[in-house]
């Protein structure tokens, strides 16, 4: 047997003992697509229409809010839909507590870490550009700690930042381990191998009922625990895939339609469409979810270097990406500020390569690397 198709046979038999399947490449593609789209899609959040705090906010933009709404029903719910699937493969090979302890080293340790030291830095920039805060950072670390209000920070008090997506994802991957491992001594092992496109499409019907459930800051346990269930359960069968891959334009079309529709209503009709515009929302976010693991099944289901460098650094430009944006949108507010279109890219542009410079210092060193949650370059596995 030549070198090459060893190699190749020692990569398949790897993911086959690590996962019990194939190795789904597009999964780990959405996310990280999903992930670079975070600085243009924070950096938006300085714009927003509707009035709501951020560390620096520059002058309103219906064009730029645009963009949020229409992301925002979905861009968050398929990190975790997606999580939801990783949970399936991971469980081939790891028993609950092990599971449980690894997410543990992966999210609740980088949400501490986090939290700690880049969420002050950002309530500092919050509270000098919203509450007129004179002092320095340093001595700004007495009110991040004793100042509790909305946990945003906006206002220079404690707040988690992005990092509230680990804490929830924390909390839901321990609480769905203990609803599946329920359902499993009731059902056995309960699959969606037969279930057709369209029983897939009626998932979106709780949706609407779900978003104010266990709400904290806008964001609703209960939807993101029901779509990680459903990507454990639904997404993780290949025969449900293929449905999804096969329907995917179906999916793409509605879900536009939808989030065309939401963004008119939210945005730009200056009405208040109440249940209609939720139901919006709950389309643009189920059908754009199915549209996007379609497309990226279809399209994104391979390996390669590049595929293989963002997997690795994934999480390290999740938790530096956000403290550049601000950073950058702070310190040249004064010379871009009267432009919109100027204001919103010249920040993303700058975020990108300073994010990217600082992962990858990261990377270089394994204690940033445990607190971060991610493997080092130095870690054989890494």
């Amino acid at each position: 047997m030549s070198t090459t198709n060893r190699d190749f046979m020692y990569e398949l038999s790897k993911d086959n003992e690590e996962h019990g399947y194939m190795r789904k490449h597009f999964i780990d593609n959405i996310r990280c697509l999903v992930i670079l789209l975070l600085i243009p899609y924070h950096a938006a959040q300085a714009f927003n229409t509707w009035g709501e705090l951020n560390y620096f906010v520059f002058c309103p933009s219906k064009t730029i809010s645009s963009f949020i709404v229409f992301c925002s029903p979905f861009y968050m719910p398929v990190m975790f839909l997606l999580a939801g699937v990783s949970t399936r493969y991971a469980l081939n090979k790891r028993t609950y507590g092990q599971f449980i302890r690894e997410r543990v080293k992966r999210l609740l340790i980088p949400f501490v870490f986090g939290t700690l030291v880049f969420c002050p830095i950002l309530a500092y920039i919050g509270d000098k550009t919203n509450c007129g805060y004179d002092g320095n950072l340093f001595t700004h670390y007495r009110i991040f700690f004793t100042k509790w209000t909305d946990l945003s920070g906006f206002d220079g008090g404690f707040g988690v930042g992005q990092f509230w997506f680990l804490l929830f994802l924390f909390v839901i991957s321990v609480v769905g381990i203990g609803i599946i491992a329920l359902s499993k001594l009731i059902f056995r092992n309960p699959k969606a191998d037969g279930m057709p496109f369209w029983t897939i499409c009626l998932f979106v019907i709780p949706l609407p009922f779900l978003y104010d459930i266990l709400s904290v800051g806008g964001k609703s346990f209960a939807e993101y625990l029901y779509v990680f269930l459903v990507g454990y359960y639904v997404f993780s069968s290949d025969k449900a895939l293929e449905q999804i891959e096969k329907y995917r334009y179906v999916s793409l079309f509605v879900g536009l339609v939808a989030g065309i529709t939401d963004v008119y209503m939210f945005i730009w009709s200056g009405k208040d469409f109440g249940m209609i515009n939720t139901i919006a929302k709950a389309f643009t976010e189920w059908f754009m979810i199915l549209a996007l693991m379609g497309i990226g099944k279809h399209t994104m289901n391979h390996a390669g270097k590049e595929s293989d460098y963002l997997s690795k650094r994934a999480f390290l430009f999740f938790s530096i990406h956000f403290l550049w944006i601000v950073l950058f949108q702070y310190w040249f507010s004064g010379l871009i500020a009267t432009n919109t279109a100027v204001a919103y890219i010249v920040p993303i542009v700058f975020a990108y390569p300073a994010t990217f410079i600082c992962t990858e210092i990261a990377y270089r060193i394994p204690a940033l690397c445990f607190l971060m949650g991610v493997k080092s370059k130095s870690d054989p596995a890494g």
